[in-house]
């Protein structure tokens, strides 16, 4: 018989300046293939450090012509100590830097270009390299028993 985790789920965070596009879309990819492979260990999260009043409507067009309905999300606020909850954060172009996350949280720095003001072309081709370093970030991340052996080993 197997061991309760007691763990709980890695916590994964995209942080960008805005919320309003890369990190939204970060989260949206995380969250559907999370879902999809039913890795009930995985919590997304996802602020920005400036946050918008809304998500970019170029970005709402794009990942709904993507699968991805964005229309209920909104820009919150990402703050340290919610930073320092999260096992892994990914920065997208932002004005944290590596060592401004907390110790102990490792940190991966994407910085994508800001789709704020760009044409649809453009939010497609970042939408598609965003996705493309999600889906290999989560099939980076480690399992629960990976999780498990890596803290008991200490």
């Amino acid at each position: 018989m197997a061991h309760p985790d007691t763990l709980g789920p890695l916590r994964l965070g995209f942080v960008c300046v805005e919320n309003a596009g890369r990190s939204q879309i970060a989260a949206a990819v995380a969250e559907a293939r999370v879902r999809h492979q039913g890795r009930t260990n995985i919590e997304v999260v996802s602020g920005g450090t400036d946050p918008a009043e809304a998500v970019h409507p170029t970005v709402l067009e794009v990942m709904a012509e993507r699968g991805y309905d964005l229309s209920e999300e909104s820009p919150t606020r990402i703050t340290r100590d919610a930073l320092a909850t999260c096992d892994f954060v990914v920065l997208m172009g932002c004005a944290l830097s590596v060592e401004d996350v907390p110790p102990g949280v490792v940190v991966r720095d994407w910085g994508f270009v800001d789709p704020v003001n760009a044409d649809p072309g453009s939010v497609r081709a970042i939408a598609a390299e965003i996705e493309r370093q999600v889906i290999e970030l989560l099939n980076d991340l480690p399992t629960r028993t990976e999780r498990r052996a890596h803290r008991t080993r200490g």
